[in-house]
């Protein structure tokens, strides 16, 4: 008899919204690093909100939703931090730290520099390392703050508010999370190009839109995240989606377009 397919798919999400600031937005090792980043580009500090201690610490923001994410103590055996605006403990693997939090101790890495893509770049990773043989339960962390500690060389979405999402993924029967991405630099055309791919997946299908994209225009069927939260904006409304059984939810196309990077990301859920 063949093999059972198998694949990873997102079971279930938890999203919160974070108050304040964090400890280490007060510590004197972000005014020395962000000054060394910052220098050879001739970008003047933010004394502002580096001496209110404006910011939030990704671990900590991480580490206050694995509890909700991971009930009973359900063990990972991959946890990823991904994050697109700085973290406040620039010098500390966050990632690292919050494994110690997770049940499991799994292994723990971060990505970045991809915009809203490394979301996306996440799973598609946690996907990659299911095929190995070596992840039944991955964990994505997707978390953004709000200060953003030097000037920026151009103009650029920041957070309105200190935010994070855990997605747990988990081994099961049928077909797995599918991840594609592609050059676009036209956000009008990302959006025709997500229409395209959502009516291939029939009728009844599901649609979540970043902010960014949903401003090009309205489809039919879409819920679109509230701007403010170009990260964690489209994930806080998958984690809303998230709340009926598995097999009662229908197939559900997520994404989200980069402008600066001019990337499209989506991310099919069957």
């Amino acid at each position: 008899m063949p093999a059972e397919n198998r694949g990873l798919r997102v079971t279930r999400a938890v999203a919160a919204g974070f108050d304040g600031h964090a400890a280490a937005a007060l510590h004197p090792d972000l005014r020395t690093f962000t000054a060394d980043l910052a220098r050879p580009y001739g970008l003047p500090l933010r004394e502002d909100l580096l001496d209110a201690g404006a910011g939030h610490d990704y671990g900590d923001m991480g580490a206050a939703l694995l509890e909700r994410a991971l009930p009973g103590g359900e063990p990972a055996d991959l946890l990823i931090l991904a994050f697109s605006s700085p973290d406040v403990r620039p010098a500390a693997p966050a990632s690292l730290r919050l494994s110690s939090h997770c049940p499991g101790q799994p292994t723990a890495f971060a990505v970045c520099d991809q915009g809203s893509a490394t979301a996306f770049t996440a799973l598609r990773l946690a996907a990659v390392h299911h095929r190995t043989g070596g992840c039944r339960r991955a964990v994505i962390v997707l978390a953004e703050q709000s200060a953003l500690h030097h000037e920026a060389p151009e103009p650029v979405e920041l957070p309105a508010a200190h935010r994070a999402v855990v997605l747990v993924c988990e081994d099961a029967p049928g077909e797995g999370l599918r991840v594609r991405r592609q050059d676009q630099p036209d956000g009008a055309l990302a959006l025709r190009s997500v229409r395209d791919e959502h009516r291939r997946l029939g009728p009844g299908a599901g649609l979540l839109l970043s902010a960014g994209l949903s401003a090009h225009g309205a489809l039919d069927g879409a819920e679109a995240a509230r701007p403010g939260q170009p990260f964690t904006g489209v994930w806080t409304l998958l984690a809303d989606r998230l709340d009926a059984p598995l097999d009662a939810r229908r197939p559900l196309l997520v994404a989200d377009h980069d402008r600066r990077l001019g990337l499209l990301s989506t991310l099919t859920l069957p």
